[in-house]
């Protein structure tokens, strides 16, 4: 591998690149739209203006927070991290006191030197930061002219073992752990992200996922910058309120890589109009990224059908799988081949191998989040009690070795070791050690890495090893109007079998209150009746909640513990609820609303 930097790659990459263009950010209110657009000379110049006020400041190898909706000056603010040899922590903007208690964590943790913003957000921030700490932690505004001496800029000498950026993870139940990625990690991810997806100069990667986020970050920021090439982005709260601006984004900036979570295409199929297919271009779009949640075979199937019309062919998806203790990528669908698919036995799933379904039997469609690269990593399925590799067909947690995977978490000697120092013992009884516990489970079968769900969200009942996700599309599958859904396990006190409980979002609204009333008596009847037949299993705990009460990850991932905390907490509001004495008795607070 190249013993380049990443600070050192971009520079070398902003002076060949000139007056190309790097960056086009999409802006969408409620009167007006425009498109801001940023070359690499300009970058650069303000890359360097922010790595003065650091470097002058004696922040070169300090972190440094950086809070900035999405938008170009955080692209600037990153780089200007890189330039001055700090280490970036980027962080999402708190919208209430909930987030900023999270955003203290974070910067206690980080022990960050500096907070970088904008003019629009520095009063709320310099506020926080006054009432958070006693000791004076500077805070300063990128996007309104320079801040620094770019002439007095030196350029940085920082090791290639060295920190780049942290990448805190969620943190939602519990606290928040900071990635350290080195410029290693990264450096060897991109280069892994470019042969999977055969991406060059000539690309163009597009996406509306937040920026602070890893696939965000690492995919549609990072890569280009790596490449040489250029991005389009935009707000995730413009794709939120219009997904079919994400599809006209492509078009209009002739994007051939990009995507996000499972969930956006599905919004897409949703939510755009047929009115409007005949406006978009989706025949350059080469590589249509899917990952950071289960990817399903139905959305596949229906997004590619819905929008053959606008040029989008099915062998442009690529399911893929990563996480940020890896940087970002690990596996994807080689480029040219459609997602391969495979239907397995469910009941064969639960004890832990794939088999082919068989007469009479539930079944389970998995997608393949694609091949795993030899010169890239190694990933192997092992029992997650024994330690042990399952090889071929086997179902466990999938274990990761390579140069990209991060060197640990942040001041967290124990997490870090728990994490990221596993021991596998291999079928012939020899140990290797160095291997990354994911969480996740999977199976490697013929090349493919599939990924069936996450080692701590698994439910056992009567014995039998139970995915949320088969559960949640069972519910789902009882009416259009159901859509997102959490389904987790509690266990009242003193019994010993786990209770199952699905809250499910209702979508659009059925008429008057009689109509809705019953409208919702009749879903709750349908998810009860759907899942038992389709998954197997009882669900006496339904609630069926308002659209945007289920949580989500930054990345689009539901948050199961989340929910779970919630309704344990009594803090979910439900239409309409069923919920088993002994499980009530478990609610803290006001009722749930038991039917």
């Amino acid at each position: 591998m190249s013993q380049e930097t990443f600070s050192q790659r971009v520079l070398a990459r902003a002076q060949a690149r000139g007056t190309a263009e790097a960056f086009a950010f999409v802006h969408e209110t409620d009167s007006e739209r425009w498109v801001e657009r940023l070359t690499y000379a300009e970058l650069d110049a303000q890359a360097k203006d922010i790595a003065s006020w650091l470097q002058e400041r004696g922040l070169a190898g300090r972190q440094v927070l950086l809070l900035y909706p999405s938008g170009l000056p955080f692209v600037a603010a990153f780089l200007g991290c890189q330039y001055a040899g700090a280490v970036a922590v980027p962080a999402p903007l708190p919208a209430g006191e909930r987030q900023f208690q999270r955003l203290s964590r974070i910067a206690a943790d980080a022990r960050v030197g500096a907070v970088l913003t904008t003019r629009e957000h520095a009063p709320a921030v310099e506020s926080w930061l006054v009432g958070d700490s006693p000791d004076a932690v500077p805070c300063v505004a990128t996007d309104g002219g320079p801040v620094g001496d770019a002439a007095h800029w030196r350029e940085p000498e920082p090791e290639l073992d060295g920190l780049a950026f942290l990448q805190y993870t969620s943190g939602s139940t519990s606290e928040p752990k900071g990635v350290m990625v080195s410029h290693r990690n990264l450096m060897a991810n991109e280069a892994a992200i470019q042969r999977s997806l055969g991406s060059d100069a000539d690309s163009c990667l597009g996406s509306w996922l937040p920026l602070f986020h890893d696939m965000g970050l690492i995919g549609h920021v990072l890569h280009p910058l790596w490449l040489g090439a250029r991005a389009a982005l935009m707000a995730p709260e413009t794709f939120l309120r219009r997904p079919v601006r994400w599809l006209e984004m492509i078009g209009d900036h002739g994007v051939t890589i990009g995507g996000g979570p499972n969930f956006g295409y599905d919004m897409c199929v949703r939510r755009v109009k047929d009115t409007e297919l005949s406006s978009l271009d989706l025949s350059r779009w080469v590589q249509a990224c899917n990952g950071a949640e289960p990817v399903r075979a139905e959305t596949i199937d229906a997004f590619a059908r819905r929008f053959a019309p606008a040029g989008f062919r099915p062998e442009t998806f690529f399911p893929c799988y990563g996480m940020a203790e890896t940087t970002l990528l690990v596996s994807g669908t080689p480029l040219g081949r459609p997602a391969v698919t495979r239907t397995v036995d469910t009941c064969a799933l639960e004890t832990g191998q794939l088999a082919g379904p068989v007469p009479g039997g539930a079944t389970r469609t998995l997608v393949s989040s694609g091949v795993v690269r030899a010169e890239d990593f190694e990933v192997r399925i092992a029992d997650p009690a024994t330690l042990r590799d399952l090889g071929q067909d086997g179902v466990g947690e999938i274990w990761v070795r390579g140069e990209s995977v991060a060197t640990g978490y942040w001041s967290r000697p124990g997490a870090t070791a728990e994490a990221f120092g596993a021991r596998l013992t291999g079928a012939d009884g020899a140990v290797t050690d160095g291997w990354l516990r994911t969480g996740d489970l999977g199976a490697l079968s013929g090349g493919e890495l599939y990924v069936t769900g996450r080692l701590k969200e698994m439910v056992v009942i009567n014995g039998r090893n139970i995915y949320p996700h088969d559960v949640e599309t069972a519910a789902r599958a009882a009416h259009p109007s159901l859509g997102t859904g959490a389904v987790f396990a509690v266990r009242p006190g003193g019994d010993v079998r786990e209770r199952l409980v699905a809250v499910l979002e209702v979508r659009g609204a059925a008429g008057g209150p009689d109509t809705e009333a019953a409208h919702h008596q009749a879903l709750l009847d349908g998810v009860q009746r759907s899942v038992s037949e389709e998954a197997g299993v009882p669900v006496g705990n339904v609630l069926l909640v308002a659209a945007g009460t289920v949580r989500r990850t930054t990345s689009g991932k539901v948050q199961r513990t989340l929910m779970r905390k919630l309704f344990l907490e009594g803090r979910l509001e439900p239409l309409l609820a069923v919920v088993e004495p002994a499980v009530e008795e478990l609610v803290k607070g006001a009722p749930v609303g038991v039917s």
